[in-house]
């Protein structure tokens, strides 16, 4: 396994020359605005069946998951899952679609693939409002510089004590334990990854999912 801190990512969706999200087309479903000057009633008002993020006024088009990206999500959700109920623990494992209020106000709601929330108070019924213990997004390239640039940021600023993004083409995660350390920890998938918010006991075994997915 390589497993070791660096400060610079050498990744291209890291890079300047990333192809951008592409962005829904609001025309006739919200009042005209800028991007960044959109709010929490723009993001209600969006269709139903479609997946939007809301990040500081912003509004990002979400397309639908690969079958890949949900095998990875549930599996790895599925392994939490396994271990907080053997410890009795009050935990609490949920995939996307999940709306998370993180910054708790009116301009930023995003949707992780798979966050970790130990204090049930934040569970409110329309979201989650707060940060969670844990959020873990799966990588793609439509979604990466948002993941990885963006969002990195958002979680570390709004107090998610663990960030983990998931390569599934690279077979690699990288693990940013905000508590403890500000540079990333680089896995590869050959032995089990340790879960730090929960002591590192809980270990997601990216070998089972590996199987699963191929």
């Amino acid at each position: 396994m390589t497993d070791y801190r660096t400060g610079n990512m050498e990744d291209k969706y890291a890079k300047n020359d990333l192809v951008e999200e592409a962005v829904f087309q609001y025309a006739g479903l919200l009042p005209e605005k800028r991007q960044g000057e959109y709010t929490l009633d723009d993001y209600y008002a969006l269709p139903d069946d479609q997946r939007f993020e809301l990040i500081d006024g912003v509004l990002y088009d979400m397309a639908a998951p690969t079958t890949t990206h949900q095998v990875a999500g549930f599996q790895i959700a599925y392994q939490m899952e396994n271990y907080i109920d053997s410890q009795d623990g009050d935990c609490l494992v949920l995939v996307s679609p999940v709306d998370v209020q993180l910054d708790r106000d009116e301009r930023t709601m995003v949707q992780p693939d798979v966050v970790v929330i130990c204090d049930r108070d934040k569970v409110i019924n329309r979201c989650i409002y707060g940060a969670p213990d844990l959020t873990m997004e799966v990588l793609s390239p439509s979604t990466a510089k948002k993941d990885q640039v963006i969002k990195t940021e958002k979680y570390r600023r709004a107090g998610v004590r663990e960030y983990w993004m998931i390569d599934i083409e690279r077979r690699r995660v990288v693990v940013y334990d905000f508590e403890n350390h500000s540079s990333p920890i680089i896995y590869g998938i050959d032995q089990p990854i340790p879960v730090r918010i929960f002591g590192g006991n809980c270990q997601i075994d990216f070998g089972r999912i590996y199987k699963k997915i191929n």
